[in-house]
């Protein structure tokens, strides 16, 4: 806190040449055609759509500039689109399998972007002060890509997020040809350190034996009693709060 503030008293001694702060992007991708969890992302969660859940979450993270939910352009995926839309949220639908060019065709719409934080829609459990701690990390260190889940796993799983520099991915989805990379997003990157400069965020004691994601009707299940658990008495409640519960992980398999 007490770098901000340095930050922001220098900048009004300097005046109005003090350059702009990099507006990082997040994409949120999501679809209906779940092979595990089909219509998964607008199932209810205490009332609402778990995608909806995640982008309430997601809106307390002070260091994403916009917010964006890349979807699909297959009719399936309309009532995903008309409900985020009516949540003010804007909506980019692209190619269903490429989610490399629908993340790069999103990226496109904003070109003052400097970095693309890259989230799922899986994860109604998502931390924004973690996703504000890897953002913040990438740009200390010059990063061209910055995750939580590099090497080591030591965050539970449902708590992922990637920090990408634009131009990187943009190279990304010009050079990429395995279809893993292209339905990955990232995987081009961070299987290249010998081109791209990679950065990690790691848990001193990993919780990496909890699984907050849903890709199952087990999941589901564990996030709507966390929900139903938490949220009237807290509705910003924290990764914290979810490990102190006596049932904190889902039974689902890994």
């Amino acid at each position: 806190m007490q770098a901000l503030w340095a930050a922001a008293d220098s900048a009004v001694v300097r005046g109005l040449d003090q350059e702009a702060p990099p507006l990082n992007l997040a994409i949120l991708q999501a679809r209906m055609t779940s092979s595990r969890l089909p219509g998964k992302v607008m199932a209810p969660v205490l009332g609402e759509p778990m995608i909806g859940r995640q982008i309430e979450r997601l809106r307390r993270a002070r260091g994403v500039g916009k917010l964006l939910v890349a979807t699909s352009t297959h009719e399936s995926d309309d009532p995903l689109a008309a409900y985020c839309e009516g949540l003010g949220v804007e909506v980019f639908r692209g190619p269903l399998d490429d989610v490399l060019e629908r993340f790069r065709a999103a990226l496109a719409r904003h070109p003052d972007a400097d970095t693309v934080v890259r989230l799922t829609a899986d994860c109604p459990l998502t931390d924004p002060e973690l996703i504000d701690e890897v953002i913040a990390h990438h740009h200390e260190v010059g990063a061209d890509y910055t995750s939580n889940t590099l090497g080591t796993r030591t965050y539970p799983h449902g708590l992922d997020a990637e920090v990408i520099r634009a131009g990187a991915l943009v190279d990304a989805a010009e050079r990429a040809e395995e279809a893993y990379e292209r339905e990955h997003v990232t995987p081009y990157i961070y299987r290249r350190p010998e081109v791209y400069r990679l950065a990690g965020v790691a848990r001193h004691t990993s919780l990496a034996h909890l699984r907050w994601t849903v890709d199952y009707p087990q999941d589901m299940a564990f996030v709507r009693d966390v929900y139903a658990r938490l949220y009237p008495f807290d509705p910003e409640f924290t990764s914290d709060d979810i490990v102190a519960l006596e049932v904190n992980s889902s039974k689902a398999p890994a």
